[in-house]
């Protein structure tokens, strides 16, 4: 297994790598900033494509473009360096929050969670493909990482503000989600820092990034036990996903570029981790307003 530093961008809070198989190239964010990078793996070469308003998630839509969560509840698609269609301009519930993570489900549809804030509790919405949004449940602490069980019989997500993985039952068709369970809880197993993102490998094994953990985790499904530990030389390892032609390679954020004497000298780059072993899936687009 080998380790090494992609690109630094010193990120306050580096997020979100996604793989654009259409483009050969990874993107992801520095949320606070709305800085989105992109890094083509053909070339090498890594650039910031966009700077504006947080951006606290996005994926990949079925035409190519990324769909865009930001803040204030406000929804975009964009390609190229050009906001292509506005889907949502605000949620009033949201002006004072942003969206996090989301994830595309099978249905076209979206999974988009949101901060906590001063005033209350993260929350998690679905966005339709005829871009209606609704809220599927409040309470959380901060929505974060999802993925899909190979089979998808589950979607699996964590809840960073509370320290917990939970696996929900999923229908595939549908995009609908029920009976949540959890799966790990950081505060009593003893794993490093929180739940950040998250993504499950070709073996339906799940790999969650740790804030203030310094590492990357992979559980296995069945009881959220740890199998793999891979450290890095930074505090605040935020996300992952697997990218080439085979989806044998990660790319991990990672945040606190504003300290690097707390975070680490590398805090807030991108890091590459080849030769592990483990093999990515690739993950369903949406296919809102298409």
């Amino acid at each position: 297994m080998h380790i090494d530093m992609i690109a630094d961008y010193a990120c306050e809070c580096g997020e979100g790598p996604l793989w654009h198989p259409t483009e050969q190239s990874v993107y992801w964010t520095d949320i606070p900033k709305g800085r989105l990078f992109r890094y083509n793996l053909q070339t090498g070469r890594h650039t910031c494509v966009m700077e504006d308003r947080p951006i606290g998630g996005y994926t990949l839509q079925a035409d190519g473009s990324l769909l865009l969560f930001r803040d204030r509840g406000n929804i975009v698609t964009w390609r190229d360096g050009k906001i292509l269609n506005t889907i949502i301009d605000e949620i009033p519930d949201l002006l004072d929050t942003r969206f996090n993570d989301v994830c595309a489900n099978h249905a076209g549809g979206v999974y988009c969670g949101t901060m906590s804030w001063k005033h209350g509790a993260g929350r998690l919405y679905h966005l339709a493909p005829d871009g209606a949004i609704s809220l599927i449940q409040d309470g959380y602490g901060t929505p974060n990482g999802m993925g899909y069980s190979p089979d998808n019989q589950w979607l699996y997500y964590n809840d960073s503000g509370q320290g917990k993985t939970f696996r929900w039952t999923y229908d595939a068709k549908t995009g609908a989600i029920r009976d949540p369970l959890v799966l790990r809880d950081a505060k009593t197993s003893g794993d490093p820092g929180g739940p950040d993102g998250m993504t499950i490998d070709s073996e339906g094994f799940i790999w969650t990034a740790r804030w203030d953990g310094s590492a990357l985790l992979r559980h296995n499904p069945a009881d959220g036990a740890v199998c793999t530990k891979i450290d890095f030389p930074v505090k605040k390892v935020t996300s992952l996903c697997f990218a080439g032609d085979a989806l044998d390679t990660m790319y991990v954020s990672t945040a606190g570029g504003w300290d690097r004497t707390a975070n680490g000298p590398l805090a807030g780059a991108l890091f590459r981790v080849t030769h592990s072993g483990f093999k990515g899936l690739q993950r369903p687009m949406s296919r809102v307003k298409l």
